[in-house]
Formats: C-alpha cells, structure tokens, sequence
C-alpha cells in the first residue's frame, strides 16, 4: 500500500479571499505538484492591520483564533510574507511560560512563505509560457526585512522557459503599500508606486511579479489609473502558468 502524501496547512490570507482567489489556487496547484496534500483549515484574518495599527488586543484575539485553526497541522504555508511575519510575530502576544505563548510559540516556528517553502524542497517542475514575456520583480518589504527572502522566488521563476526576468534600480525601495500607511499618507503612497512603476516599465517589462498580494493591488490600482501597459501577477500564478498540464491562466 502507497503511503498517503504529507499534509501541508494553507493560509489563504484575507486579501486573497477577498480579492484574487486564483492566488490560493495557484499555490495549491504547485504544492500538489510536489507532492502535498493540501489542505484549507476554517481560518480568520492573520490580524496583521491589528498588529501594524498598535491594536493589541484585536491582534491577541484574532491570534487565538488562527491558533486554533492551525492546531494539529504540520507546515503552514502562506502566499504572503506580511502575513507569515504577522504569524512569527505571535509570541510576543502572550505572556511568556503561558499555554497559549507555547501554542504561538509552535505555530510561528512551522509557517513559512510560500516561495520559501517550495524553493527549500528544491522547487516546483516548471515549464514553459505559451507565449514569451518580460517581467520584473518587486521586492516586498516584509519578505526582504523582515523574513530575508530574496533568493527563493528568483530562484524559482527562472527555471520558466520564455520568462525574462528584470531586476529594479530601486528594488529596496517601499511600494509605498504598507498596509494603513497608503490610507494615511495618499500622495507619498502614490509617489513611492509611480517610482516603482516607472523602473519597472524603463526595463520593458510587461508583468512585475511579487509575493505580496497587497503590493500587487496597490501597484495595478495605480498602474490602471495612470493607464499605464503593466499588469500585476503574484508569483504563485505565475509559476502555475507554467506547471504542465495546468491551465494556462488561472485568474
């Protein structure tokens, strides 16, 4: 008898829900592909607008809940290094030596971002684009400061055959997204995504790709409102594109 294939736990995080569920799809396309069993636990917001706002308490109980839902999983993988941060960053919710800072303590030690997940199994096979395309890659600040990921997505989208792949000038630089901060700060938020929009479209690039569904948003609502040829793709949909014998487009 085969043996059942591990289990892996999604978060599906509550912008991809929301807006672009074809994020999830993709990323449970490419953990099937190598070899998971994945599965979609009833879950709440991670409480990362909570956490960045200074709501403590709203994070604590949004925590317990996500606590809860992830109990009794092994690896959680999440398409979003914002919300994995947010996840990492249960413990300090909870009293040290308290049941519940050992739960939290447990659970940010096995969730990991997505391209970091696949990228430490060694990847995902990859095919081809069914037609050639520029694309460049978008940093996203909690991957790159807060979780060190850099390497791992890059690593992945250049085993795409017709794929090229840009780097920005300003690749360190913030979107300008930042969660709360593009509500309270418009026009800076504005200018830091036309800066990034124009580096992006000075390499010729067609799609800038990140790993942060919120970047993304953020930087296509701004492209569609300068009418700017640039789309925003998050990477899981990208690489699912080329994945054999999957559909080609999946948003």
């Amino acid at each position: 008898m085969s043996e059942s294939p591990p289990v892996v736990a999604l978060l599906v995080t509550c912008l991809v829900d929301l807006f672009r569920p074809s994020v999830a799809q993709a990323a449970v396309t490419l953990l099937e592909r190598v070899g998971y069993r994945v599965a979609v636990p009833v879950q709440t917001c991670c409480g990362q607008a909570q956490a960045s706002a200074g709501d403590r308490d709203g994070a604590r109980q949004l925590a317990r809940g996500m606590i809860r839902a992830f109990a009794g999983f092994g690896p959680v993988v999440a398409p979003s290094a914002s919300c994995v941060a947010t996840v990492r960053d249960y413990p300090a919710l909870f009293p040290a030596g308290s049941e519940e800072h050992t739960t939290a303590v447990a659970l940010a030690g096995r969730t990991v971002e997505l391209t970091a997940f696949l990228a430490s199994g060694g990847g995902v096979g990859t095919g081809a684009l069914p037609t050639p395309a520029i694309a460049a890659w978008h940093d996203g600040c909690a991957a790159l400061r807060r979780l060190g990921i850099a390497a791992e997505p890059r690593a992945l989208l250049a085993r795409i055959a017709g794929l090229e792949l840009k780097e920005l000038p300003g690749r360190e630089e913030c979107c300008g997204f930042g969660g709360a901060f593009c509500v309270k700060y418009p026009d800076i938020s504005a200018q830091a995504a036309d800066r990034k929009l124009d580096e992006a479209l000075a390499t010729g690039a067609e799609v800038l790709v990140g790993a942060d569904l919120g970047c993304l948003l953020h930087l296509e609502g701004r492209a569609q409102r300068r009418g700017l040829p640039i789309c925003a793709v998050h990477v899981a949909e990208l690489l699912a594109r080329a994945v054999p014998g999957e559909p080609r487009d999946p948003r």
